[in-house]
């Protein structure tokens, strides 16, 4: 089996108590691994030169030089992910093209999410794969029995929601965990899964077969709602 290169990860932020929580976040990813941690841009300047980041965490409000100016003053800047307190700054961050942007305090769920957004694969951006190992190895990590757990991509069959909770459907068995099918639906890559109805998501590899009432996978019917018919009937065309 292929291993990947770790995610190098930088954090720069002026407050100790924020690089605690993203630190102990990074801790909790075993394909993340922290290179260095910062209080200012200048002091992450620094550690630019010198080694090869992957995913830098970006405070915007910072004393003398601020996350916005920082990220403007860097030639080849790697994946950035801007954390604030303020939510007026979070749209400056689209302007400059960052992977995501954090409002602080930040909940693991949407760091996770973030993360998954910045590396789909899970894998650092120099990993030398072709597309089919690439596509094998990708996966995502859920939190589940107090604990991340990577699920491969391949493996997840369809997702059903119940209240506050998620069923994964795979050959091993159901995974469950605490979490939102639309936070979900975000995390799983467009070309792969399509939203069918309010609670199931559905694996378009994974269809046997399907109507434009029902979608067979494995031994489950999986019902396609009238509100996403239409979307879901000109997907399934194009597989």
């Amino acid at each position: 089996m292929h291993d990947s290169k770790p995610i190098k990860c930088l954090l720069v932020d002026d407050e100790p108590p924020a690089r605690e929580i993203l630190r102990r976040y990074i801790d909790d990813i075993a394909t993340m691994e922290l290179a260095a941690e910062c209080s200012n841009a200048l002091q992450a300047f620094t550690v630019l030169q010198k080694e090869t980041i992957d995913l830098m965490f970006l405070d915007i409000r910072m004393p003398r030089m601020n996350g916005n100016d920082f990220l403007k003053s860097l030639r080849h800047p790697p994946k950035v992910i801007f954390t604030t307190a303020y939510a007026e700054y979070a749209l400056q961050g689209y302007e400059l093209d960052v992977v995501d942007y954090l409002l602080k305090p930040v909940p693991f769920d949407r760091f996770l999410k973030a993360v998954n957004k910045a590396f789909p694969t899970g894998a650092a951006p120099d990993e030398k794969m072709d597309l089919a190992e690439k596509k094998k190895q990708a996966f995502v990590y859920f939190r589940i029995d107090r604990k991340m757990k990577k699920v491969i991509l391949d493996d997840i069959m369809y997702i059903e929601s119940m209240k506050d909770y998620i069923k994964l459907f795979t050959p091993g068995g159901i995974l469950i965990t605490k979490q939102s099918i639309s936070s979900v639906e975000e995390m799983l890559p467009v070309k792969e899964f399509a939203r069918v109805h309010r609670s199931y998501i559905v694996s378009l590899n994974n269809i046997k077969s399907f109507t434009a009432e029902l979608i067979e996978i494995g031994n489950a019917n999986i019902p396609i709602s009238k509100l996403y018919r239409s979307d879901v009937m000109k997907i399934l065309q194009q597989v």
